[in-house]
Order: C-alpha cells, then sequence, then structure tokens
C-alpha cells in the first residue's frame, strides 16, 4: 500500500527526472580551460541545464500537485522575483531550477500539507553578451536561444557583430565569464576551429559572458584568405575609402567599391593593387619592393604592414596583394634606382597607369600627343601618328628623347627597321613622356629654305634647349 507521504515522495523524484529532460542539452561536450586568470577546481566551457541560473526575462511553469489554481506560468520581472498564489513575490535571480523548486516548496508548506512542486523553464530569457576588441560592430548584444535551445557560441556572437577586422587575433579570444562568483578568463583558439575544424575551441556563451578579440602583434598576409571564409571572420563590405600617397598619379583619399562575380554573388574584399590603380597607377620610379599599408587597430596603436609587391608580379601569388581595411593609408616610396630591365614587367602590372602619353613629332602625318598602352615599341608609336610623310621624312634614324625619374634627360638615335620586333638598338619599348622627333631627310632639308626648315618642330625647340640639345 503506497501511503500519501511515500505518493509525494515517488511524485517528488519523478518531478526532478522529468525536470532534467526537459531543460535543454548543452550543444558541445564539456571543454577543458586554455587559460584562467584565477585558479578554480573545474570550469564547464559548456553550460549544464542544472546550472542555468534564473534571470529577468525568463518564463517558468510551476505545477503544484493537487492545486491546479496556484498552478500556471509566471515571468521572472526586473527585480528578479515571480508573483505566486499564497505565498506573493518570490526571489529567485541567481537561484538554479533546483534550488527554485526548494524554495518555492518551503514557502507552500505555510499553507499545504505536502506541497510537490515541478518547476520547469519553459522560456529562458535573451543572453546578454558584450564583445569588445577587433570586431566590426563592438558593442552589447541580446541574443535569443536557439529553437533547439541549445546556446550560442563565440562564433555565433562574432558573425552576429559583423566578424572580426584584419588585425584580430583570432588564437586568443578571451570569453570573460563569472564562475561561483569569481571573475575567470577563458581563452579560445578560433583560428584551430577555423583550421582543423575542432569544436571544442567554439565555446558556448552564458548569460553576462564579455567577449574580448586582442590585436594580433603582426599581421600575417597569407592569413587572410581563410580568415575571409570564416563566417565569423574578414566580411566584405559595398565599399571603403583609404589614402594612397607617395609615388602614385591621384595621391589622397580614393573610394574602393567592390567588385562581384555577378549581380548577387558575394563581394570580394578590396586589395591594395586596386586601391594603386584607383590612385592612377604607380609612377616609373614607385620603390614597390617596400610599400607599406598603415593600419588603426582598435587600441589605437598603428600597424604597419610591409609589402613587395614585385614578389607579387613574379609568382603571382595573390595572398601578397594585401586585403585593405577603412581607414588604411598605402606609402609607395620613391625609388633611389629603377633597374632598367625591370620596366616592361611593371608597366604590364594590374597596379600601372591603363595608358602613358607619347609625343611624336616631325615628319609624321599625324604628328602630336597620342595616349598608348603601356610596353607600347616605337614602330608601333610612329604608325599610330600615321606613319612617316614619305616625301620628307628620315626613314633612316629617329630621335628618342627621355625624361627619367631623377630628372636627367637623355637623346638616343635610333635606326628604324619597321619589320623589326622589340630590341632596345631598334625598336626600344616607350615610357610614359617620351618624346620621338622624326627629321626630315637631307634632300628636304636642302631643297627647303630657312623658314621652312623650322616650322615643322618649331613648337619643340623650346624643349630642346631646356634639356641643351
Amino acid at each position: 500500500m503506497i501511503t500519501q507521504n511515500t505518493f509525494a515522495a515517488q511524485w517528488f523524484s519523478t518531478s526532478l527526472l522529468l525536470l532534467s529532460l526537459t531543460l535543454p542539452l548543452p550543444a558541445f561536450a564539456q571543454q577543458t580551460v586554455s587559460a584562467v586568470s584565477q585558479p578554480v577546481e573545474e570550469v564547464k566551457r559548456v553550460l549544464d541545464p542544472s546550472e542555468y541560473t534564473l534571470g529577468s526575462g525568463d518564463r517558468l511553469r510551476i505545477d503544484i500537485f493537487q492545486a491546479k489554481d496556484y498552478s500556471g506560468e509566471y515571468s521572472v520581472v526586473a527585480d528578479g522575483t515571480v508573483t505566486l498564489p499564497l505565498i506573493g513575490n518570490t526571489k529567485v535571480k541567481g537561484l538554479t531550477i533546483a534550488q527554485t523548486t526548494n524554495l518555492i516548496s518551503r514557502k507552500y508548506a505555510e499553507y499545504l500539507k505536502v506541497p510537490v512542486v515541478t518547476v520547469i523553464l519553459s522560456k529562458p530569457r535573451p543572453l546578454k553578451i558584450a564583445i569588445s576588441g577587433e570586431i566590426d560592430r563592438p558593442g552589447s548584444y541580446e541574443v535569443a536561444l536557439k529553437e533547439d535551445l541549445q546556446y550560442p557560441s563565440v562564433s555565433d556572437l562574432m558573425e552576429l557583430a559583423g566578424g572580426v577586422t584584419t588585425t584580430a587575433d583570432v588564437r586568443q579570444v578571451q570569453i570573460r565569464r563569472v564562475i561561483s562568483g569569481k571573475n575567470q578568463v577563458l581563452t579560445a583558439n578560433l583560428w584551430d576551429f577555423i583550421q582543423q575544424g575542432n569544436q571544442e575551441e567554439d565555446l558556448t556563451l552564458q548569460d553576462g559572458d564579455s567577449i574580448y578579440v586582442p590585436t594580433v602583434d603582426q599581421i600575417d598576409v597569407t592569413e587572410t584568405p581563410m580568415l575571409a571564409s570564416a563566417n565569423f571572420g574578414i566580411q566584405p563590405v559595398d565599399s571603403l575609402n583609404v589614402a594612397v600617397v607617395g609615388e602614385v598619379y591621384r595621391p589622397g583619399t580614393h573610394k574602393i567599391e567592390a567588385r562581384r562575380d555577378t549581380e548577387n554573388a558575394r563581394p570580394e574584399l578590396p586589395r591594395l593593387s586596386e586601391a594603386i590603380t584607383q590612385a592612377g597607377g604607380i609612377k616609373p620610379l614607385a620603390d614597390i619592393r617596400n610599400v607599406e599599408v598603415r593600419r588603426l587597430t582598435r587600441t589605437g596603436t598603428q600597424q604597419v604592414i610591409s609589402v613587395n609587391l614585385w614578389e607579387l608580379l613574379q609568382s603571382g601569388d595573390t595572398n601578397k596583394d594585401v586585403v585593405l581595411q577603412k581607414g588604411d593609408t598605402i606609402i609607395i616610396p620613391k625609388a633611389e634606382k629603377l633597374e632598367t630591365s625591370e620596366v616592361g614587367t611593371l608597366s604590364a602590372a594590374s597596379f600601372a597607369p591603363k595608358t602613358i602619353r607619347v609625343n611624336v613629332i616631325g615628319e609624321v602625318k599625324k604628328p602630336g600627343a597620342l595616349d598608348v598602352p603601356p610596353n607600347t615599341p616605337l614602330n608601333n608609336a610612329i604608325l599610330a601618328a600615321g606613319g612617316f610623310d614619305m616625301e620628307r621624312a628620315d626613314h633612316q634614324t629617329v630621335d628618342l628623347i627621355r625624361l627619367n625619374p631623377d630628372g636627367t634627360v637623355i637623346k638616343q638615335k635610333i635606326r628604324i627597321d619597321l619589320s623589326k620586333d622589340i630590341s632596345d638598338a631598334n625598336n626600344p619599348v616607350l615610357r610614359n613622356e617620351d618624346v620621338i622627333v622624326v627629321e626630315r631627310s637631307r634632300q628636304t632639308a636642302a631643297s627647303d629654305g630657312l623658314q621652312t626648315i623650322l616650322k615643322p618642330i618649331g613648337s619643340f625647340f623650346s624643349i630642346f634647349r631646356f634639356f641643351g640639345f
């Protein structure tokens, strides 16, 4: 025969069992601690349902056996209390479900002979979590639990906050948490999570947690593509402003628009070469081996990323084409000396000017300034100017006048053969602002009067005098 006390005890045990089955299960298994600010016996990186503590916004289902009038749904209000029939306001903030069950049972024992109380968390409150450091949108966030009642992870909140910046140290993300009344710091290595898929590093968050994403000591540009591929990593933007100064044709602040392969595709991350192109391209004496990208971190310090774009041209490794961040300053220094053998490679680079300007004057059919592609050979420029004036031009030689970046001027006499391929001797590659002078033939010069002799290139005499030719 089962007495009332025996039945009550069995019902209470059954209620606790149902309670443990009703509460949400953790997302991941128990994890170990990478680093803590103070030693603790054991710190769980996932939330055990039995350890859930109540707070403002939680909704509870409270059932009292054989007392339907006192049973129902109750919310924990701002002061951390629930208002219950008979016993009134009861403070439950900071208590676990089991502690709340015991407290309500004791209070109802003053009115009921054997109160059997069951408390279930029917709707947990949104988690309040703060995030700061190298994150796109730092601040405080309210995060509702997922439909399956699993708690959000560190990567979930980082994604919600817009992803990390390019200077984030994802190997040492800190989660600051109060555990047993003590402030503790957990450390998550999300790089290991990205590389190895180690979910133990993607910690489950609790209400009141604070996440800090520190600044990396030195940016490794080869890791940027991997960071960009993560859902919580570097996120593309539609446009950003950067400053480009030094040896470019249009120094200043430039707006870099995002590129898309298709209309609905994810925007590509803006890169260094795009900014240099936007700034008009590099000048002839640009030192692309020692380009600097200066970047402000969230801590207010400045990081300098040294970039060797010559290696990018030689290897084709796009990882060396640095991903830009809003507010970057790009400095293109001036080279002391430029190797002649490198001119052609630089002219063909994506960040070189789209066209160069050369002047063809004298005995051609259409003398004047021409805009031609980089690496255009001399023969092509003559043909673009209409070709030789067959009756008056010297078909054998032309003068090539070049203003060097260091301010010096050279004049070179070139023997012309329009059938020749590119060569320094007969058909050199032209540079920006080169001048080609096509002289008269000896017969034409002898038959012309002085006025006629001076007329075709008279406008260019001032340049000759300036150069000392």
